[in-house]
Formats: C-alpha cells, structure tokens, sequence
C-alpha cells in the first residue's frame, strides 16, 4: 500500500483489534498477587538503558540519514495506527528474519538484518506494522521482562544471584503463555495498517519457510485448514507441548486465527472507521470475564507445577519484594556497567 492510499485510524484503541485470549491473559496476569510488583522490579533494574546502550552500540539506528526509506515506512505504521511518538527503530545484523519490540517506559522496535534484506516491502512493511500493534497495546513493558527472564534461565549469568528468590522458570512460563496470546493481537493490528490480510499471512508463510521463490500462499492457508481440522487427540498433544516452550504460535496456527477473524466481518468494520476510540472502551463483558478467569486458572497452575505450589511461590515472591532486599528501590536509571552481551 503507497502513503497515498492510506487508511489512518485515528485514536484506534487498541481494544478495537485485540484477540480475546490477549485481552484475557493480560488482565489475568495482571490480577495475579504480587506479579506486576515483582516485573515492575525486574525490569526496573536498569535493564531497560543497558537494552538501549546495547544497542546503540552494536546495532544501527534507523532515522532519516540512515536508511531513510526503512525509517519512512516505520513511521508510516505508527502514523496509520496513530502512535506518537514514533518509536526507536534499530537493524541488527541477523540473519534470520525477525523483529521484537522492548522497553519498559519507552519502545524500541528492533528487525533483524536478514529480514529487511531479503524480504518484499509489503511483506517488511507487515512486520514493523506488527510490532506497532504491539507498542499501541502496550506489550513492550511485559516483553522486556520476558527478553530478561529468558536471558537468566537460559544461561547461568550472574545476574541470576540477584534474583534469588524467585521461582523464575514459573515465571517465565507464564509470560511465554501471555506472549503467545499476544502475538494474535499484533497480527491483526498487521493486517489493518498494510490493509490486506494475505500480506500478513504471506510474511508469516516466509518467516516459516523462508524466502524461497514458488512459495504459493494458497497451499500454506490449505495447510492451516488442515493444522486446525487435525483430530488426533496424541498429534494435538504432542504440538501443543512444543508450542508451550515458544515466544510466538505456530505460523500456520497464527494465520488460521487472522483468517478466522476477517471473516467474522471485524477486519472489514475497522478498515471502514467503525472501532472503539481510546478512552471509549467498553466495560469487559461476562465473556471477557470468564475468558480472564480461564487464563488465571492457567497461570496458576503454571505457578504450582514450576515452582513446587502457588503458595510457596507467592511467599517467594512477597520475600523478594521486602525492603532490605538487594536491589530494592525504585531504579535510578544508571547503568551498572555490566555487559549484557548481544540482545539477539
């Protein structure tokens, strides 16, 4: 789509697109005792700067002097999804195709080199659309906790000394179960900016395959029909296993709920200009209520299986947060010096 043909929604609320298990897994995880506490600290230990120095200095900021034409189209999404300020952008030197969004106060929108090189403009165009949906939703703040808490248990840093405490595996857990809902959010925020939902689907197609010549589009939506219509108690069981342990949905998994949600009609209602304005949000129906109940259910079974009870857990949490405790205290926002390594 050309900066011509744009279609802006104008103070869009983020509600206006959200996937109701998004909806329902973040308002869970919210209501969890003590959670927004122990993330609110966690990302609050100068992780946030040390992201951004990070990548100020092993990364290549976008702007109107650098690539000017990547950064024309990052601000195109922002402006058609009516967010300001536009975020940071950042290339980093990846060869694989990606992108993420961080930043616990202020976003940073990072897309691997691999993608940006090799991919289509309408399909790149896709992605940063993606990652704005989530900076309009507000998934950063939870994301850089999760980027945090995926360093720590995948590696034996120091950094884990300081957190002792905490039942860190069962809290990663149940954001990757949070990130997995809003991943479909992002998809349809994809979908409305490039105004085409096939696009989205197309670049989701490439980021399962690749970027291979005769990739055909209707194949990969027949194979999700077929990834939906599977019937095998075992093979749901097996995948659902696999998904668990994953930041993102499987693409083709991710594609038949986009397609799923065109066709109720919803995608066509906010391409015309009938959405929910922020600040207009609707009071959360019986529906979102169960939905929220359903994922708090979920997360605290996570929290009981991962860290030997939800009691214990919760006890651990609340130890951690006590005043005395190393690390206490409102971030001051100074880096501590510690190299952190690559983000990717």
């Amino acid at each position: 789509m050309s900066l011509q043909e744009t279609v802006r929604y104008e103070g869009l609320s983020p509600k206006s697109y959200e996937h109701p298990a998004d909806r329902a897994a973040t308002a869970a995880l919210r209501s969890i005792p003590l959670m927004d506490k122990v993330l609110k600290r966690l990302v609050g230990f100068g992780h946030e700067r040390r992201l951004r120095q990070v990548l100020i200095g092993n990364a290549v900021q976008i702007s109107d002097e650098q690539v000017p034409k990547l950064w024309a189209r990052h601000q195109w999404a922002a402006s058609v999804l009516d967010v300001a300020p536009v975020p940071q952008l950042f290339v980093t030197q990846t060869p694989l195709a990606n992108a993420l969004t961080v930043g616990a106060q202020r976003p940073m929108v990072i897309i691997f080199s691999g993608l940006a090189r090799d991919y289509s403009s309408s399909e790149v165009d896709s992605v940063l659309a993606h990652e704005m949906g989530h900076v309009l939703s507000e998934h950063y703040y939870y994301q850089t906790a999760l980027q945090f808490l995926s360093m720590i248990v995948m590696s034996s840093s120091s950094a884990a000394g300081a957190l002792a405490g905490l039942p860190l595996k069962a809290i990663y857990l149940v954001l990757l179960e949070w990130s997995r809902a809003a991943e479909l959010s992002s998809d349809r925020a994809s979908a409305l900016v490039v105004g085409d939902p096939l696009i989205t689907c197309q670049m989701l197609m490439r980021i399962a395959g690749g970027a291979l010549e005769g990739m055909s589009l209707d194949a990969f939506l027949a194979q999700a029909a077929r990834y939906a219509e599977e019937d095998d108690v075992v093979s749901r069981w097996s995948r659902a296993w696999v998904e668990a342990s994953l930041t993102h949905p499987f693409a083709v998994k991710r594609t038949r709920e986009l397609m799923n949600w065109v066709d109720s009609g919803s995608f066509d209602l906010v391409r015309s200009g009938t959405y929910t304005r922020r600040g207009q949000e609707p009071p959360v129906t019986a529906e979102v209520q169960k939905a929220i109940a359903h994922y708090r259910e979920r997360f605290f079974r996570i929290l009981d299986v991962a860290s030997g009870g939800v009691d214990r857990a919760l006890r651990q949490l609340e130890d951690w947060l006590r005043p005395g405790r190393d690390g206490d205290g409102d971030d001051d926002g100074d880096d501590d010096g510690d190299d952190d390594g690559p983000l990717t």
